[in-house]
C-alpha cells in the first residue's frame, strides 16, 4: 500500500523549534517532489514548503522562509520540515505531499500524487 505519514507536531511555544518528519511506504520519496502545506482552523490549506525532485532545491512560502528547512534524507526516505522560532500563526494541521514531477516542485495541493494524514502543531503560550 502506498502512503506517506508524518510526525513530529505537537504542542510548543512561540518562538520554540519543532522538526516534522514524512515518511512513505510503498515508494521512494528520491524520486518524487515534496511539498509541505497546512491548514489553520477557519482557514485555507496553504503550501508552505516543497523541494524538487531532481535538484532538491527548496522553495518557501514568504511567511515562513529564513525559520523553516525543508531537508531529504533519502538513504532513510525521510523528508524533513524545520520549525524554528515558531509563531501563533504557524498553528495548524501540518500534511505533506508526494509528487512525480520533474523539475520545479509543485506548488498546489492537486497537483501532487500523494497526501499524508496531517499532524497537528499548535504554538501556544
Amino acid at each position: 500500500q502506498l502512503q506517506l505519514v508524518e510526525s513530529g507536531g505537537g504542542l510548543v511555544q512561540p518562538g520554540g523549534s519543532l522538526t516534522l518528519s514524512c515518511t512513505a511506504s510503498g515508494f521512494s520519496l528520491e524520486n518524487y517532489a515534496i511539498g509541505w502545506f497546512r491548514q489553520a482552523p477557519g482557514k485555507e490549506r496553504e503550501g508552505v514548503s516543497c523541494i524538487s525532485r531532481n535538484t532538491g532545491s527548496t522553495k518557501y512560502v514568504d511567511s515562513v522562509k529564513g525559520r523553516f528547512t525543508l531537508s531529504r534524507d533519502n538513504a532513510k526516505n525521510m523528508v524533513y520540515l524545520q520549525m524554528n522560532s515558531l509563531k501563533f500563526e504557524d498553528t495548524g494541521v501540518y500534511y505533506c505531499a508526494a509528487g512525480y514531477v520533474p523539475g520545479l516542485p509543485p506548488r498546489e495541493w492537486d497537483e501532487y500524487d500523494f497526501w499524508g494524514q496531517g499532524t497537528q502543531v499548535t504554538v501556544s503560550s
